[in-house]
């Protein structure tokens, strides 16, 4: 018989929009690796940016929150796995699914960890230094339960593994580190790349929509770019993201060349053209789609801590790690101006991808885990008494609130 599985989106995949779309594409590859005939449901509007899903044989579905039909819609397919798109979604559908596919195994794709990227992004409003009384927030207590109700999470970045595990005690066997699957890089491919003199100027992208995006390229416009534009008068920096508002169409400047181009049909060829990536995230989690793109196509970045989380391990950058103004600024024109820096720091990036990004083996490793995981469900669970203590509590509550507000609206 055919292996059914449901991922419930948060929103419709955008691949070239962002790196939560990228890395949906990645997941629903997995799957159809193992044979999986999938359904991709979501309660959102697609927009025009969305991944046509049928051309890869994926079966798109509209349902809608709080309302009996998905019920019946989600009975009648009888998925064997069902795959939240980050935690809400699990908070919505989750204790439906429980009622209605009780075997159906739930992975909660948490994308990254929303609770460290909200008490980090208030933390820098706060001027104070991040602490557990930051990470310990309101939505902390959401996202990890949901963790709980689920039989096993996707957590993309190490540091986030060990997150959940030190500071919220969460058991191992309920996590599955799972970063993003990148080809191999071969050493035609490289070859194939521009080289150090036919790129030229410097280059950031990120969805608008992300706040810590917006808030780096704020960052540029205010205080680096003018900097590094003082000491290299003829550099540009392009800025891509989907998205843009007027507030950033409004930085703007060509004087300055400081130039927002907006939506990036194809990151590859622009990150080619490239000769620096410039990533001064200052709050967020997860890993950085921008420097899987940068290390993909030859293009060596200066960041910080905060955007170089969870991606070098112990090998070497594939450019700087700087906090501080002056010197990201100074690292910035030093490898602009040195080829032979240059060079070094891009051949770091491909030994990252390949050694720590490789698909193949991230892709067997996570398929073992579900596989053994369905055939010891029910002792997998017992031993998660947290999760089904959790689970109960949904029920009772969750499940009536949703009917209480699926009543409200036939009313109106």
């Amino acid at each position: 018989m055919p292996k059914h599985l449901l991922i419930i989106g948060f929103v419709w995949p955008e691949p070239k929009s962002s790196a939560a779309g990228s890395r949906m594409m990645q997941l629903i590859e997995v799957f159809q690796r193992a044979d999986y005939q999938i359904t991709f449901a979501s309660p959102c509007a697609k927009s025009d940016n969305a991944f046509n899903l049928e051309s890869i044989n994926v079966s798109p579905v509209s349902i809608e929150l709080n309302n009996t039909s998905f019920d019946v819609f989600v009975k009648t397919l009888n998925p064997d796995i069902v795959v939240f798109d980050r935690f809400m979604m699990e908070e919505q559908f989750g204790w439906r699914i429980t009622e209605q596919c009780p075997n159906a195994l739930k992975i909660l794709d948490t994308e990254d960890l929303h609770c460290l990227r909200k008490g980090r992004q208030q933390a820098f409003k706060d001027s104070m230094s991040f602490n557990e009384s930051y990470l310990f927030n309101d939505v902390a207590k959401r996202e990890i339960a949901s963790i709980y109700r689920s039989d096993l999470s996707l957590i993309i970045s190490e540091v986030e593994m060990e997150i959940l595990k030190n500071q919220f005690k969460v058991d191992a066997s309920l996590l599955v580190y799972l970063p993003f699957m990148q080809d191999f890089i071969s050493d035609e491919y490289k070859q194939s790349l521009p080289n150090f003199e036919n790129r030229n100027h410097f280059i950031t992208i990120g969805n608008f929509l992300h706040e810590p995006n917006y808030n780096a390229v704020l960052y540029l416009k205010e205080a680096i770019w003018p900097l590094i534009k003082k000491q290299l008068p003829k550099a540009e920096l392009h800025v891509y993201g989907a998205y843009a508002s007027q507030k950033i169409n409004q930085l703007h400047n060509d004087k300055q060349g400081f130039l927002i181009k907006g939506f990036a049909e194809d990151v590859n060829e622009v990150m080619q053209n490239a000769k620096i990536c410039l990533a001064p995230i200052r709050f967020g989690a997860g890993l950085k789609g921008k420097l899987i793109d940068a290390m993909i196509n030859g293009t060596p970045t200066v960041t910080s801590t905060i955007g170089a989380e969870g991606m070098f391990d112990n090998l070497a950058a594939n450019g700087f790690i700087e906090d501080d103004l002056q010197e990201f600024v100074n690292k910035s024109v030093k490898l602009y101006n040195d080829a032979i820096l240059w060079k070094e720091k891009q051949s770091n990036g491909f030994a990252i991808i390949n050694s720590r990004f490789y698909k193949n083996v991230h892709q067997d490793r996570f398929l073992n885990k579900v596989s053994v995981t369905i055939n010891t469900l029910n002792k997998h669970r017992i031993n998660n008494f947290t999760g089904k203590m959790l689970q109960h509590h949904t029920l009772q509550s969750t499940k009536f609130m949703s009917k209480w507000i699926e009543e409200k609206n036939k009313n109106e």
